[in-house]
Formats: C-alpha cells, structure tokens, sequence
C-alpha cells in the first residue's frame, strides 16, 4: 500500500466516522439498562429532566465517626447520572482533626482539589523513583494528583477540613490501599511474603479493618 493510498484512505475513514457517527448532547445514565467500559447506557432523552443535571449531596457534611475520621461524598455517574459520558466528576471530602484519606488510587482519572476549609498535608508518589511530592494547603490552595498515583490527604490542622475534588472522568475509581491489603481474605502469610509486614501486625491490621485469613 503506497502513500497516496494510505492518505485516501485515512481521509476517507475520517469523513465516514464524522458524518455517521452519532452526535448527542450528553449522556444521562440509565441505570435500568446495561452498563459497559464507557459507562452507563443513555437514557431516553424524552424521559431526560433537569434534576438529572443537579446532585445535592455535596452540601451535606459526611459522617466523620469512623477509623479514618473522614468521609468522602461522591457525585460520580453512579451517583449523578448527568455526568455520564461527560469526562468529569465531583467529590467532597470532610476531615475531623486527626482525618485522614489514606494512600489511593484513581485508576481512571487525574484529581484536582481545592481546600474549602482547615489545613491538609497532601501529596502523592511518582512510579519513577518513588519520588515523593507532598504540600501543605491551606483554604484556597489547589494540588493535582495524576491519574493512578498513590496519593493521600491529612487534616494536619487543629479544627475540621473540607475539601472538594474533581476528576477528569465520571467514574476516577477508588482503591485504598490499607484496605486492599488488610480488608480481605488473603491469608496471612501471603500477606507477609509480599509485604514483608509481621505476621502479628497484619493480623491485628485484619481485624481492625475485618479481613480474615
């Protein structure tokens, strides 16, 4: 296949895609039908109503009684069906003195954060050299953490912390790290060999966060 060829048919296989494809103004996400790798099905847009584009749930503080002291309120697509297809989302995150969101990862999209209230020490670790780039933030700084890094926030202040995310996808993901090692049903002992934790201090990780094995 010579240049030429190759060029006809690139522009071609442009012109074909641009003009059957189908363009939709958004994508609210029917959670009645099937769901894939791009995200929800679409819904009707005849049954589509504005309260579909509205979420409330980031005005209500989340429960901060827990082992992290801290709570994080999504509005992914699961929870906010107008964001569907739209490569964004939102969260809210409150800190008690002493919260922590511990090390995690979004798997599937970049975070920008925005401190609302209080003061956090946050940051996150390279995959090259382990290089770790970590700040504190004070009301009104702004950090981005990339797509899939670990990363973490405390409220390294003395009253509660706010702070609100958004995430280049509608659906980032979320994998804590303590509890995707202690929170589960791998035995001990593999947790040890490739951890190369005590076998005493996985076992009491375990039945902190209610693993087994």
């Amino acid at each position: 296949m010579n240049t030429n060829t190759i060029l006809i048919f690139f522009t071609f296989s442009l012109f074909f895609s641009s003009s059957f494809g189908a363009v939709q103004d958004f994508c609210v996400a029917d959670y009645s039908g099937p769901q894939g790798p791009a995200g929800y099905s679409c819904k009707n847009p005849a049954k589509v109503t504005v309260d579909d584009f509205v979420n409330h749930d980031l005005a209500n503080k989340g429960n901060t009684t827990n082992i992290i002291k801290a709570a994080v309120t999504t509005a992914f697509d699961s929870q906010f069906p107008g964001v569907n297809g739209l490569g964004l989302s939102l969260a809210r995150a409150d800190l008690a003195p002493g919260g922590v969101i511990p090390f995690h990862t979004h798997p599937g999209g970049s975070e920008i954060l925005i401190v609302i209230e209080g003061t956090l020490c946050a940051g996150f670790v390279s995959s090259t050299a382990n290089t770790v780039y970590f700040k504190t933030l004070n009301k009104g700084d702004v950090m981005v953490f990339p797509q899939g890094l670990l990363h973490f926030q405390i409220n390294s202040g003395r009253g509660e912390a706010l702070f609100l995310a958004g995430f280049n996808s509608p659906n980032p993901g979320l994998q804590l790290t303590d509890f995707a090692l202690f929170k589960n049903n791998l035995p001990t002992e593999l947790v040890a060999a490739t951890t190369f934790l005590d076998v005493a201090q996985i076992k009491k990780l375990k039945g902190v966060l209610g693993g087994t094995g």
